[in-house]
């Protein structure tokens, strides 16, 4: 049986008297893909901060290996969590390989980091070639990869992912995708991902939520949802908002 390794139960958040999310619940297992789905402003960005330590929690909790923790980012970097967040972020002035080595700042051997660096590298081969080029003058896909590879560096259990295709043409969004599936399988890193190409995330997704106005309004199998009426809803939902 897998082991659950990371669950959001009962979370309220409220932004300004705004509330962005309305006791939500939900979990990843040891080596899922996790697709949270929904129209603009579901509160699905809002998941990810809050899990990250991004965004505080007005009510409810957090557990890791079931252990009650109280999420902060250096913390949960540390725990094996990395939050890879929407519009890439990658340090533009640093080069390629100064961008993977800070993702490692929780490993403090150099050693390691410089193997780290080496295994990330193996689904870039983009990226191996140009490690000394500036990251800021990579291609909106290459700053994506680089920010996926740098969140890879730490080695973690889970990965967040917020919008990883956003901006993207399509043969570059069939790509990251499967990036995703390669990831998964070949590291059993856990992910969770925000993505508004919904089809795309839910043909390499196990599992699927669904959020609507900050409440989930669907949780089960990623081919129950594909098959399911409530698909439709958010595909149109996802247009309105567009």
């Amino acid at each position: 049986m897998k082991e659950v390794l990371l669950q959001l139960k009962d979370a309220l958040v409220n932004f300004g008297g705004v509330r962005a999310l309305d006791d939500v619940s939900a979990e990843i297992d040891e080596g899922e893909i996790v697709a949270m789905l929904g129209p603009n402003g579901a509160g699905k960005s809002t998941v990810l901060k809050s899990i990250f330590g991004l965004v505080p929690l007005t009510r409810g909790e957090i557990r890791w290996h079931g252990e009650l923790i109280q999420p902060r980012p250096e913390e949960m970097a540390r725990r094996g969590i990395a939050f890879v967040p929407q519009g890439r972020r990658v340090f533009a002035h640093l080069s390629v390989l100064e961008n993977l080595e800070v993702g490692g700042f929780v490993v403090r051997d150099r050693r390691i980091i410089k193997e780290r660096i080496g295994e990330v590298l193996e689904f870039f081969p983009l990226l191996r070639a140009r490690l000394a080029a500036k990251a800021g003058l990579l291609s909106g896909g290459g700053q994506q990869m680089l920010a996926i590879a740098r969140g890879l560096m730490p080695d973690p259990k889970v990965l967040l992912l917020d919008e990883p295709s956003l901006g993207l043409a399509p043969l570059l969004v069939k790509e990251i995708f499967k990036l995703i599936r390669e990831i998964n399988e070949r590291r059993r890193t856990a992910i969770i991902v925000v993505e508004h190409n919904i089809k795309s995330l839910l043909e390499v997704a196990h599992r699927a939520y669904v959020l609507e106005q900050g409440r989930v309004t669907f949780a089960g199998r990623a081919a129950d949802l594909l098959r399911g009426p409530t698909l439709e809803r958010v595909l149109m939902g996802a247009a309105i908002a567009a």
